[in-house]
């Protein structure tokens, strides 16, 4: 799905066309929000399940200047990222900056984890990332160019109790970006494994931490930024972002 008022063009030359997972809200929203004031002339590929959040993440990245079209996709699903893939390609072409941000998060003792939730966080957070990688890296190889961001977390270098499932998958995320660094780096392709703290989100809302306690989400879209901006003959491999007061 596209909203029209989200494609208005962008003054100047055309800039890249970055693709972010999970952008209809909290770090996805930040990261499509950054790159539009940042770089003249991006084209912005949205996606998410959530379309309302999707429009408003589009309307914004639309008003500071870019071009945003939102795409409705479940990125836990073969047969929706290989239509997904189609209709971005239709409408953008080639994709230069790929944004794996798509995730979720629920706690629970080990014991008290089901199979269900278990393969929800996989799902969510590891099978999109592959799924997702695998639908615009062949274009990337052929092109000897392109970024790809993987967003772990420090769930992803570090084990957390009641956090089996999460840390499963975002350990998983981490060990996917290594291998593909791994085979990608002779081919022009840069690989990116971002590991954030604490997070502001709408999921923190009710949670009853103090708001200094967690970082704000422009943070990590800038730090991606940031990477991403770096001479091609330079690559950023992780980024491990954490609350200056500490774990939450």
């Amino acid at each position: 799905m596209t909203n029209p008022r989200s494609s208005a063009k962008s003054a100047g030359k055309s800039g890249p066309v970055v693709l972010v997972t999970g952008a209809s809200q909290g770090i996805g929203a930040a990261i499509a929000k950054t790159f539009a004031r940042e770089i003249r002339g991006v084209r912005l590929a949205l996606v998410a399940r959530n379309v309302r959040g999707l429009q408003a993440t589009a309307m914004a990245c639309a008003k500071a200047g870019a071009k945003a079209e939102a795409f409705e996709c479940d990125v836990s699903n073969a047969a929706s990222v290989v239509l997904m893939a189609e209709d971005v390609a239709k409408r953008f072409g080639a994709v230069d900056v790929l944004i794996n941000n798509a995730g979720a998060f629920t706690m629970a003792p080990f014991v008290e984890t089901t199979l269900d939730e278990f393969d929800r966080m996989i799902a969510v957070n590891l099978r999109s990332a592959f799924l997702v990688t695998q639908a615009f890296l062949p274009a990337m190889l052929k092109r000897k160019s392109g970024d790809i961001f993987f967003m772990s977390s420090i769930a992803g270098l570090g084990a957390y109790p009641n956090a089996a499932a999460y840390c499963a998958a975002k350990f998983g995320v981490t060990g996917l970006a290594k291998v593909l660094r791994a085979e990608t780096k002779a081919h022009g392709v840069r690989v990116c494994c971002v590991h954030p703290g604490a997070t502001w989100s709408p999921s923190w809302e009710k949670s009853g931490v103090k708001p200094e306690r967690i970082m704000p989400a422009d943070d990590i879209a800038q730090a991606i930024l940031d990477a991403h901006r770096l001479s091609r003959r330079t690559v950023v491999e992780e980024v491990v972002l954490r609350p200056q007061l500490g774990d939450v």
